[in-house]
């Protein structure tokens, strides 16, 4: 399973990254029985933030589904760090996408399906899940999205 997943991605044009370290006092993941829960990953790509800024002034809707997609894409490379095989996971339950925008901003939901696209995409059945979009003033080193997640895992 793990090579068909990893070769989704590859044709998807994603290599996984090395697992982002904590920036602070907390672990990347923790794992509690069969689930497997992420801090929040942010839009990193090639160990930078590709993007900044708060949705509906800086960045619009579709700048902010390709961060999302790459938050989703660091949250893959936490899960590899957690089981060494992405195999292991059994299904992604939930994921929660937090979105720095403006209070006017509406599509929330919008810049979520960036991750939800590409988590199905990547895991077809197994990659849908539920979902949580919320709008925030703003998020750490001005990132516009910010995602954590759930997986179930074998």
């Amino acid at each position: 399973m793990s090579d068909t997943i990893e070769k989704r991605l590859l044709e998807l044009g994603v290599t996984l990254p090395e697992a982002a370290a904590p920036a602070a006092n907390y672990v990347p993941f923790i794992q509690t029985g069969n689930l497997i829960f992420t801090a929040g990953q942010l839009p990193l790509k090639d160990g930078k933030l590709m993007a900044m800024g708060l949705l509906g002034r800086e960045l619009g809707t579709e700048a902010g589904k390709l961060a999302a997609k790459w938050c989703a894409v660091n949250v893959l490379a936490q899960a590899k760090a957690a089981l060494g095989d992405l195999s292991r996971i059994k299904r992604l339950v939930k994921i929660t996408v937090f979105v720095a925008s403006t209070p006017d901003f509406t599509e929330q939901h919008l810049v979520a399906n960036g991750a939800s696209d590409f988590l199905a995409s990547a895991f077809g059945d197994q990659g849908k899940h539920a979902r949580s979009a919320v709008g925030v003033a703003a998020l750490p080193l001005n990132a516009p999205v910010e995602i954590e997640a759930i997986l179930e895992v074998e």
